[in-house]
């Protein structure tokens, strides 16, 4: 496997980036529920998240390294930065009013 060098992602919060997928927000609201923000290295199939994912979070500074694995170096051990909460709450107030307003107009 490939070991992950993180860099700072600080320097990358005033660069434009692409919204979310849905990979990515699914695997950052993972992150809600942990303590400090602690985002899982596998999903709920048991497969290891992509290295891609987790890189895209980490540019668009979403996420952050928490710490290093002597043991298993090449496994990423990431956490949800503000920036990340913000987003997380910014798509779930969305999904709630897009949600709330489908439902008034089915009722019209």
């Amino acid at each position: 496997m490939t070991e992950h060098h993180f860099s700072s992602t600080a320097d990358h919060h005033d660069s434009p980036h692409r919204p979310p997928s849905a990979a990515q927000l699914a695997w950052l609201r993972c992150g809600l529920a942990q303590p400090g923000g602690k985002l899982p290295l596998f999903d709920y199939f048991g497969h290891r998240v992509p290295t891609a994912t987790v890189r895209a979070c980490l540019k668009a500074g979403w996420i952050e390294p928490w710490f290093h694995n002597p043991l298993k170096p090449d496994w990423d051990v990431c956490r949800l930065t503000a920036t990340g909460r913000s987003l997380l709450a910014e798509t779930h107030d969305a999904d709630s009013h897009n949600a709330h307003g489908e439902s008034e107009g089915r009722q019209a």
